[in-house]
């Protein structure tokens, strides 16, 4: 094979298949050459959709095949995985197969090819997806300073082979290795979800927590909870909270004591005190993004390692012995408990976050509102609303608002306010945010004084930093942290800026704002809204809007939105922040913002305020602006 050409990839099984056939795709070094299947509608019309043709038998495969995933369960699971595996193994073909896979049939397999000259490799697929992969390379990194003290897992019971795989990877070592167990419960008890194993895996002691219950037409929507992973050393606990995420790292607690044996909590000896008690390292995503990104980049890794195999040669037997291990540890447990309680139960009712915390508070060493949240109880003021929403996600606002105001809105602006006389009043910056806009206009108009209103706390902190540390700007702009409608107004207005901004103040605000705004506004004045691109609400998938870089770290923005579910004429915006090192796919922050936002459109401000409406000309795709005028 050559070592530089891509390989071409047959995916068999078009279920979990297609994950497979994703990698593929966007994987370099990879060219997606066919899919095997049994030839039912739906796989056609996958191959079909793909662009490659469709087989149902292995002979009919062309011979420039050079690899194929085999994602159909094999007899451990009542499917022919392992027999197609072999036949492919046979054409000389080398094979990715998806876990699980009993350990005769996979001692089997590396056998035939080794017979053959081809590789062959087990997939258990999850110590390839990223947060998993994060909590191994910290797991060495902590067990190389300190010895593990235990290790605390829990699984459903169809997950246990990668979980097997995931220890023995975190701690580097699978022997030796013993079991005891399952605890057996008194009959009163009644029926449990969980078993309970303990044992020692790789010199650790170990507890198993085993979701022994499965639907087997169905068995990931049914289980409890992914993997879970506790690892314990005497300076802390590392915790992998899911398969997806995030980490945890929590500090072992250890307080000195005097000589009467109370806490010594202040002086010398004390600064573990400010350890904080639990750090979260990472974040999570959503299950759409789990199967769109996750999954497939945890494949392509499989694939690079076989394509590792295949490029240096390896003895498939001799490469193989710790996967061989891996199996034997898994068949050990299964032994011992046995074949797992049938269940079929109804379709489960997944709860969004905000049921839980309905709240629009912050959580202890969170990033920021919790996303998802409903309105509180009664219609929010406008000001306590933007205070909260804008504060968390502050810090990054900049990175995607300084290119549309450089490019849309603040030409505009400027164009609109050449011509107007600005020796009225001030020029009133109502939501003023960071300050863009603000600095925008004092540079087009050296004339203008500009009272700059910003409720929310981090957007006026950068706000103020921005002024303070500009001469040109700081004898001219007055910062406030007054909030519309109630903000307080000087007696005379040259111009007043409401760029995102009225969205947030239902019918009745708005109308207060005007009441205040129009008596104090130059005959000759002139007020500028810009509002988003929505008239009626609406459902807005979640997208990632913009990504940035900064040194080693790489920022995406996402956002989505829908209809509010307590109140359908608003909206509920959601924007969440990832903050990535370098190519990793775990973030190391992730930070959400939530804000009610009324959907409506300039033609409904003009009839609002009275004023005559002229739409401002800016770059396509920009939300709308214009300037209202007497």
């Amino acid at each position: 094979m050559n070592e530089r050409a891509p390989l071409r990839v047959v995916v068999c099984g078009t279920n979990f298949g297609r994950f497979y056939a994703e990698a593929v795709l966007a994987h370099p070094g990879y060219t997606l050459a066919a899919i095997l299947s049994r030839g039912s509608a739906a796989s056609r019309a996958y191959a079909r959709g793909l662009g490659v043709p469709c087989y149902t038998e292995v002979d009919r495969l062309p011979g420039d095949i050079d690899a194929a995933c085999v994602v159909v369960g094999s007899s451990i699971s009542g499917g022919e995985g392992t027999a197609l595996a072999k036949a492919l193994i046979r054409r000389g073909i080398h094979v990715l197969q998806e876990h699980p896979v009993h350990l005769d049939e996979l001692t089997e397999c590396l056998k035939l090819a080794r017979r053959h000259g081809v590789q062959y490799r087990l997939n258990t697929h999850y110590p390839h997806v990223e947060p998993v992969r994060a909590f191994i390379r910290a797991a060495r990194r902590l067990t190389a300073r300190q010895k593990p003290l235990f290790l605390d897992a829990a699984t459903p019971v169809h997950l246990m082979h990668p979980m097997v795989d995931i220890l023995g990877r975190a701690l580097g070592s699978l022997r030796p290795w013993r079991f005891t167990g399952p605890l057996a419960l008194p009959e009163e008890v009644g029926t449990q979800p969980f078993r309970l194993l303990q044992g020692v895996l790789g010199g650790v002691a170990l507890t198993v927590r085993v979701h022994h219950q499965l639907d087997p037409a169905d068995r990931d929507n049914h289980a409890l909870h992914w993997h879970r992973v506790s690892l314990g050393t005497e300076g802390g606990v590392l915790t992998l909270a899911d398969t997806h995420g995030p980490l945890l790292w929590s500090p072992r607690l250890h307080v000195n004591r005097d000589d009467d044996r109370r806490f010594v909590l202040d002086g010398p000896g004390t600064g573990d005190l400010d350890l904080t008690t639990t750090s979260v390292a990472g974040g999570t995503g959503t299950f759409r993004e789990v199967f769109s990104r996750l999954w497939p980049r945890a494949v392509g890794r499989a694939l690079d390692e076989l394509r590792a195999a295949v490029t240096d040669g390896e003895d498939v037997l001799r490469a193989a012995q710790y996967d061989l291990t891996v199996c034997r540890i898994w068949s050990d447990l299964a032994a011992r408990l046995g074949p797992p309680e049938i269940v079929r139960p109804p379709a489960p009712r997944p709860l969004p976050v905000g049921e839980v915390f309905p709240a629009r508070s912050v959580p202890a060493g969170g990033a920021g509102p919790i996303p998802g949240s409903g309105s509180p109880s009664g219609p929010p003021l406008a000001g306590t609303e933007a205070a909260l929403a804008y504060t968390p996600s502050a810090e990054f606002f900049d990175l995607v608002a300084t290119g549309h105001t450089a490019g849309a809105s603040a030409p505009a602006v400027a164009r609109a306010l050449a011509g107007t006389d600005l020796s009225y009043g001030p020029v009133l910056d109502i939501g003023a945010g960071t300050g863009l806009l603000t600095e925008a206009v004092a540079r087009a108009r050296p004339d203008a004084e500009i009272l700059a209103c910003e409720p929310a706390v981090g957007m006026r902190a950068v706000l103020t930093s921005r002024v303070f540390s500009d001469p040109y700007l700081r004898p001219r702009v007055t910062i406030t942290a007054d909030a519309a409608p109630e903000l307080e107004l000087p007696d005379r207005v040259s111009a007043v800026l409401l760029c995102g901004v009225l969205g947030h103040l239902d019918a009745g605000q708005r109308r207060r704002l005007w009441e205040r705004l129009l008596p104090r506004l130059s005959p000759k004045g002139v007020v500028i809204v810009e509002l988003m691109g929505m008239e009626s609400p609406l459902v807005l998938p979640e997208a990632r809007m913009a990504t940035a870089r900064a040194g080693h770290h790489r920022y995406e923005w996402w956002f989505s939105g829908a209809p509010d579910r307590d109140d359908p004429a608003t909206m509920r915006l959601h924007t969440t922040w990832r903050v990535y090192r370098d190519e990793e796919d775990v973030p190391l922050r992730l930070v959400h913002d939530s804000y009610r936002w009324i959907p409506f459109g300039l033609r409904q401000v003009a009839e609002e305020s009275g004023l005559r409406l002229r739409p401002l000309p800016t770059r396509p795709g920009a939300p709308p602006l214009a300037e209202l005028t007497r």
